[in-house]
């Protein structure tokens, strides 16, 4: 039996979020389990293991029901804030290995007593897509240039490329159906791991609207995407839309699967030049249980 923790992150005011199955103790759990759980539950699911050495506190790996992810921040989140519910933490400040090289996560009990964590992420690299590339990435969300903000359309990334689109307003981009195929094969020839599209809902606020599909990951769209979300924020900074400073940025996400969820993002900076972020929001534990994996064979497509 594998103890699993479900735990949904990113949520906003108690609700939404992303689910997320955690193995707290995978240190028993081959590859091929780690995959049946991510199958069984259908989500992006995560694995605690012991520190390959004396430089980390802890090894993470990630899966969904597909494949194995070098990096996932919703998971990385929920992994630290269930082991600081259980009181497995060496310190507030902890050091994981994952296959998308080191990530530090802080957890600040606060005066509730409820753990609250961020993660830190390298700073984002941006680059705008040519022309041609920009057309294909319309075609699969079956929109027009009409349908965009003058501003580029771009890769970004800190763990992993996310495609940024900016559209016009928070109701078209809910309104977007595009074809998960399309997307696949869209993301395979641009070099990204999923389309992002974002709408401005309060630029003063930093408040900004976003919808993740991903390229290949076993289900059509996420209600929260940590990673893409650290990667948007060093996409506004390069566009302007966010001034030069730490302030928080928030990107709500998963209203069209009537899952509202909550990211959080700071900017980090040296003087003026950015070095980094932290990545962070709200986990609520849904269910605790002992999984029985009857199948833990690699999927045929992974």
């Amino acid at each position: 039996m594998t103890e699993i923790e479900l735990v949904s992150v990113f949520t906003h005011l108690g609700r939404g979020g992303n689910p997320c199955p955690i193995v707290v103790d995978a240190s028993n759990l081959p590859s091929a389990g780690m995959q049946s759980v991510a199958r069984h539950f259908g989500h992006e699911s995560g694995f605690v293991l012991p520190a390959p050495g004396l430089d980390s506190d802890y090894t993470f790996r990630f899966w969904v029901p597909r494949h194995e992810m070098e990096m996932c921040g919703h998971a990385t989140i929920g992994a630290l804030w269930a082991l600081a519910i259980k009181g497995r933490l060496p310190g507030e400040q902890v050091r994981i290995q994952t296959l998308s090289g080191p990530v530090t996560g802080y957890v600040d009990r606060g005066s509730s007593g409820e753990p609250s964590v961020e993660i830190s992420q390298p700073v984002g690299k941006v680059v705008d897509l040519t022309r041609a590339e920009e057309d294909e990435v319309l075609s699969a969300l079956k929109i027009s240039r009409g349908d965009l903000l003058d501003l580029p359309v771009q890769n970004a990334v800190t763990s992993r490329v996310k495609t940024l689109v900016p559209i016009k307003g928070v109701r078209q981009l809910n309104e977007l159906v595009p074809d998960p195929a399309q997307i696949e094969a869209c993301c395979g020839r641009i070099g990204s791991t999923g389309l992002y599209p974002y709408a401005i809902e309060h630029q003063g606020e930093r408040r900004f609207e976003a919808r993740q599909f991903p390229k290949s990951s076993g289900y059509p769209e996420d209600a929260a995407t940590g990673i893409a979300a650290a990667a948007l924020a060093f996409g506004l900074l390069k566009n302007g839309l966010v001034e030069r400073n730490s302030e928080r940025i928030t990107v709500m996400q998963g209203r069209a699967m009537d899952a509202l969820s909550e990211i959080h993002v700071r900017l980090g900076f040296a003087g003026s030049r950015p070095v980094g972020c932290l990545l962070g929001g709200s986990v609520t534990l849904v269910e605790s249980r002992l999984l029985q994996l009857e199948d833990a064979r690699p999927a045929a497509d992974s």
